[in-house]
Order: structure tokens, then sequence, then C-alpha cells
């Protein structure tokens, strides 16, 4: 049971699926712009994603009119290499004219409950995103959306305890809000992520399914096989 509100498209190589993931990204902004005057996107972390966000800050883009927010991030401190804040801004946003005031990162050096609490009252005042981009863990796992772990929708950003994966404390943006977007944009790469696509191809409920925002999702994958 392959869900219907998923699309799925596969590339050849790494290359291939980094210019892709930009020209949607650049299209959802000049969509985005076009109709409300700015572009709020919701970056990923990893190794993908910091390859799209370096071939980005080569881009000509209206830069002024973005809008940066994270899924998650880890209780770390600001300055630390696994922040995805950090890797965003040396990837891409610190070589771009992004206002600072309109780059979000999460304040995870706060801890993981007074940081989701700052989050989620920043987050009250954004609407709808027009695009978030996500990526799959080997458990299936999204953003730190973990199997086997209750879902909190109890604000938009949440605290984190227990990650299977360190460190243990996080803070996300919970799945209600993930959803409330335009578009949803998964990076998939590498035959480590097989177990969790087959899975989600089958109709298994891992996380990654619980996010598909109002018009389904675009799966971008490379390295593992469709069936």
């Amino acid at each position: 049971m392959i869900l219907s509100n998923t699309r799925w498209h596969t590339f050849d190589s790494q290359e291939d699926i980094n210019q892709a993931a930009v020209k949607r990204i650049l299209q959802a902004a000049d969509e985005a712009i076009a109709k409300h005057g700015s572009f709020l996107i919701v970056l990923a972390g990893g190794s993908t994603p910091k390859s799209v966000y370096q071939l980005l800050s080569k881009q000509q883009a209206d830069w002024s009119k973005w809008h940066i927010y994270h899924n998650d991030d880890r209780c770390l401190p600001v300055d630390h290499v696994e922040r995805n804040s950090k890797m965003a801004r040396d990837a891409w946003l610190n070589h771009v004219a992004i206002p600072q005031d309109q780059i979000h990162d999460i304040p995870a050096e706060l801890g993981n409950i007074e940081g989701a609490k700052a989050y989620a009252e920043m987050l009250k005042g954004a609407r709808a995103f027009d695009l978030v981009i996500l990526g799959l863990g080997e458990d299936g796992h999204t953003a730190s959306l973990f199997p086997n772990q209750v879902v909190d929708n109890s604000a938009d950003a949440v605290p984190v305890f227990n990650a299977p994966k360190p460190p243990a404390e996080r803070i996300t943006i919970s799945q209600n809000r993930l959803n409330n977007t335009n578009a949803v944009l998964f990076l998939v790469t590498g035959s480590g992520k097989q177990e969790a696509v087959d899975s989600w191809r089958k109709g298994v409920k891992i996380p990654a399914t619980l996010i598909h925002g109002k018009n389904g999702a675009d799966v971008y994958c490379f390295g593992v096989e469709l069936r």
C-alpha cells in the first residue's frame, strides 16, 4: 500500500538530487513570494541537506524575502559542530543576504524545555510554512520524531527526551505544525535508508509518514531502490 499523497522521485547521482532539490526550493520561493510577499522554509539537518545548502549559497534569489526555520536541533552549545543551525549558517546562510532577524534558529542551548517554549512562542506569529525539508533516518525517524515515542502536539515546538540517537535531549517542531505547510520535500540518500523506504512504501506507519503537508509529500531518493 503506497500512500497516495506521497510522490516518489529517483535520481542517478548525488549531484542530480542536489540540483533537483535546489531547483525545487527556488521554485517554491518564487511562488510564495509572488503570493505572500515572503518565503517561509523549514530546514533539515544532515549531510544531504548540507550539500544542497552549499549549492544554494551560490544562487541568485530575492533573499530579503526569505524566512528560515529549523525542523529540529540538538541541545548543545550554539557553536557546537553538531548543531543544525550552525551547519546551515556555515554552508549557506552566512553567505547570502537574508536579514538576520529572519533566520530563526531553535534556541536549543537553553535546554529542551525552555528552548521549546521559546521557539513555540516565536512560531505563533508565523503563517503556514511554504516548504518543509525533511530527512529520513535508518529507523524511519524524521526531524526528532522517533519510532515508539509518543507524538507531542501540545505546542508548535516541543521538547524531546531520551532520543535513541545522542544527544538524548532535543527540540523538534511538532507533527501538527510541520504539517501546516504548503509543500513537503524529503531528501533520502544512501543504501542504509532502504529498510525505512521499504516500510514506508508498504504502508508501515513510521514517523516519516506523519508529515505530508497540505498537498502531500515529494520524496527525492538516491541510492535506494523503490520496490
